[in-house]
């Protein structure tokens, strides 16, 4: 997903807008309002078959197609501009004949006329790129100087792909009809199951300026470079037309591309001759087969060197690259690469790029070594120097643990225009350097914390969907919410300090807003993507893994889901059946209440009574009894009589006392004595002997009242403090909550020397429990701040003094720039 600025910058709710959870009609409650937490998921799920068997896994019909590429491409530099033919060859494994093919043309999204541009609402939620705001009690509508550059770019530029023929092997025209971001090619005869055809595409488009339309792609131009003209950084990605996706649960998956939702592709192999300016280097998917043709022999030495160093090496050194930077040239250069098994293609092109790489020692039978490298330009500085190359090896090492080894030869990341975007073995990744008066170049604790959260998070990327091959334009959390759960580990591997956003506490506020949809929903239809494909899932497994199932379970569970779809197209049922089957835990409760409702958990600790055992000795239970009214506070009214001086009636005269002016009504009789005596001669043996041990134990009873106020389910943690200042964690399963889902009571005894004095539920916040304040028994003061302020003099236009400010004079620059 394309990350533009600090992941934990999203949580910030939006306007409210009730969402009604999703309603399932194959089983219907009809009396009473009963609601079942814990239905079971079947008939929300989809059918197990041939091809998804109901443990999660591949069926033993399992099928998908396969796509291969051979793709000749030129960048023209000055035009900005990319030309190309590709030849596709089409497998269809499959059992079913298709009579056509669906190619994406994602380029197309840029069009004006483009199903994107034409739903974009002004001032609307969920809309990507330059802000606009619409108009607010006396607040006036705004529109953004990046909204307005967006609109003045569209219109001074063709956009979108020009297809200039489609042929058959033959080299015969395909009939084609092109649908918003989308072309249907008509074969010449059906595709029959087990057939492969091939086909070809030339087309070129115009680079979309990446800072102007906010894309996953695009040039970035630098006009201070020493060079005349300045320089650029071209970074490609959806950038040929590719086949959609065929599965077994949807066919074609020909959703419109309007920006949101991503990709879903086929897996295939790639030959691709990339054509730049012979003064460039290029990052691509892929393994260089020509690196004699386009690197010098020095070159060529420091990769050999980087494979088995031990720390970073410079293929392209900063000084060598800023002397590029200087120059130009007619010639071009031709990389080529291949790729083996991928579901696409990317590459990146400047001649700003220095180089570094080290080889990451991983073993393994499939890929041992693999290249971990970075290009940047000096704007990158020593931020990327330090970083970039460093957590691409510890993204690669935690996620094994959690899936498989690495299985591609390289590893990628590269810094342009682009805050954050993943493709098969490289990313493209944003943060920079600030340029200092000094010459130096600095960067903020933010900077650096977003570099490496942002490598961590494109790179675990390639394993999460480009592997694990997801459908993106359909469920987007499959692969952002596992991914940025899966970051989240890395990340704290590398520095817990840094705020990673996959904490419990961090989803509260999005959780308890009425701003959401359920996380199921599709990805074009949400509207808060980033707490809700990202955050809101990736917190629901980090509570999963720590609080519901252990890290013993839930790690080999999802481990387990991992290699099973690696590959191929798992869906959310594969994922959930996956963790149930392979965990032992019913969880259809857990993905109910996360992932298909907009509940959030909010336990609310009402009451605490505490319960002594009656012995049903008289003798014993009416003293208690007695001592209990004796401890009562003392009325008032009697009290003041009492510093009065005030003497009673019956202490006055004595003749007017009686029997009851010396027994109460807590004194014993020999009736009750011996109603006790018969209690005990009916009881069982072993009801006597249970009853005597109670009564000598004389033991704590506590009842803990309980209430759900947020509708979401939960294991109730609590921590109960005694008197003599000691501790106990006491963890509830979720499953207290099945009869009664709104309110729960529980019993808890102690010893008699164990005196509860206060309880707190969830108290290292694991649950993302959205009111913390009614989590303590007894109620605590709650903490806040109050701030000073002095009052502002009114900005209102009547107020300015225009007879003063008329007489100032109007600033003039002087020769190098500055104001007078």
């Amino acid at each position: 997903m394309r990350i533009k600025n600090l992941r934990w910058a999203w949580l910030i709710p939006l306007v409210g807008i009730t969402v009604m959870p999703i309603a399932n009609a194959a089983i219907k409650q009809t009396k009473g309002n009963f609601e079942d937490k814990f239905r079971q998921l079947d008939e929300v799920l989809p059918t197990p078959n041939v091809y998804r068997n109901a443990a999660g896994e591949p069926g033993h019909q399992y099928w998908q197609q396969k796509v291969d590429y051979s793709i000749d491409v030129k960048l023209d530099e000055d035009k900005r501009r990319v030309d190309a033919s590709e030849t596709i060859t089409y497998k269809n494994n499959s059992p079913d004949t298709l009579k056509y093919l669906w190619i994406q043309l994602d380029q197309n999204k840029f069009r004006d006329d483009s199903m994107s541009a034409l739903t974009t609402t002004f001032g609307g939620i969920g809309n990507r790129g330059p802000a606009t705001q619409s108009a607010s009690g006396d607040e006036p509508a705004k529109i953004s100087l990046g909204a307005l550059r967006r609109q003045q770019f569209v219109d001074d530029n063709e956009l979108g792909y020009q297809i200039k023929k489609v042929a058959s092997k033959q080299g015969q025209d395909l009939h084609h009809v092109i649908v918003g971001t989308l072309m249907r090619v008509d074969l010449a005869e059906p595709l029959k199951p087990g057939q492969s055809t091939q086909f070809s595409i030339d087309f070129g488009f115009n680079i979309v300026e990446e800072d102007a339309v906010s894309a996953r792609a695009g040039y970035e131009h630098f006009p201070d470079d020493a060079r005349e003209g300045g320089n650029d950084i071209f970074l490609l990605a959806q950038w040929f037309p590719r086949l959609a996706a065929y599965t077994d649960y949807e066919a074609w998956t020909n959703k419109e591309f309007i920006g949101r939702g991503e990709f879903t592709l086929e897996f295939g192999n790639y030959d691709v001759k990339i054509t730049v300016p012979a003064d460039h280097i290029v990052s691509s998917t892929g393994e260089l087969q020509n690196a004699s043709d386009v690197l010098t022999k020095t070159q060529r030495q420091r990769l050999e060197e980087a494979k088995t160093a031990e720390r970073t090496v410079f293929i392209v050194t900063a000084e060598e690259a800023l002397e590029n930077e200087k120059a130009g040239t007619d010639k071009t250069k031709t990389w080529r690469f291949k790729a083996n098994n991928v579901r696409d293609f990317a590459w990146a092109s400047s001649r700003k790029f220095m180089w570094d790489a080290r080889g990451y020692q991983q073993g393994g039978d499939v890929q041992p070594t693999v290249m971990a490298m970075s290009f940047y330009p000096k704007e990158g500085g020593d931020l990327w120097k330090k970083y970039s190359t460093e957590s691409v090896i510890h993204t690669m090492e935690v996620y094994s643990r959690f899936s498989f080894d690495y299985p591609y030869p390289v590893a990628q990341s590269v810094n342009g225009p682009v805050g954050g975007m993943e493709y098969p073995m490289i990313t493209f990744n944003g943060p920079r350097t600030e340029l200092q008066d000094d010459g130096s170049r600095t960067y903020s604790l933010a900077e650096k914390r977003f570099l490496i959260g942002v490598v961590i998070h494109e790179i675990g990327h390639i394993y999460f969907p480009m592997i694990v091959n997801s459908d993106e334009r359909q469920w987007t959390w499959m692969d952002e919410g596992l991914n940025s759960f899966l970051d989240g580990v890395a990340g704290r591997e590398w520095d817990p300090d840094i705020p990673w956003g996959v904490e419990p506490r961090d989803i509260v506020g999005y959780m308890k807003s009425q701003n959401q949809v359920p996380i199921m929903t599709q990805s074009d239809s949400v509207w808060n993507l980033g707490p809700n494909a990202y955050t809101k899932p990736a917190v629901a497994l980090n509570i999963l893994r720590e609080t519901i199932l252990g890290r013993e379970l839930f790690d080999f569970a999802f481990k387990e889901y991992a290699q099973r779809w690696m590959y191929k197209r798992p869906t959310p049922s594969d994922f959930f059946r996956t963790m149930e089957e392979a965990s032992g835990v019913d969880l259809d409760w857990f993905w109910r209440g996360w992932f298909y409702s907009t509940d959030h958990v909010d336990i609310s600790l009402d009451s605490v009574s505490k319960l002594r055992l009656d012995t049903k000795d008289p003798d014993i239970d009416f003293a208690r009894e007695r001592q209990q009214e004796k401890e009562k506070p003392l009325s008032l009214t009697v009290e003041r009589n009492q510093q009065e001086g005030k003497t009673l009636w019956v202490d006055r005269f004595e003749d007017i006392k009686d029997f009851y002016d010396d027994n109460d009504q807590y004194t014993v009789t020999n009736k009750e004595r011996n109603q006790y005596k018969k209690f005990l001669k009916d009881l069982e043996p072993w009801e006597l002997k249970a009853l005597e041990r109670a009564v000598k134990e004389d033991k704590n009873y506590y009842v803990l009242d309980f209430s759900n106020k947020g509708g979401l389910v939960m294991p109730i943690i609590l921590e109960l403090t005694f008197a003599d200042e000691s501790t106990q964690m006491m963890r509830i399963p979720a499953e207290i909550w099945r009869r009664t889902p709104d309110a729960v009571s529980k019993l808890i005894i102690t010893d008699k020397d164990k005196e509860l004095v206060s309880v707190t539920v969830d108290p290292r916040w694991e649950t993302a429990d959205v009111d913390v304040q009614n989590n303590h028994y007894p109620r605590r003061i709650v903490p806040s701040r109050i701030e000073a302020y002095k009052s502002k003099r009114s900005t209102d236009k009547v107020r300015r003094d225009i007879m003063h400010d008329i007489t100032t004079e109007l600033k003039q620059d002087d020769e190098n720039g500055d104001k007078e």
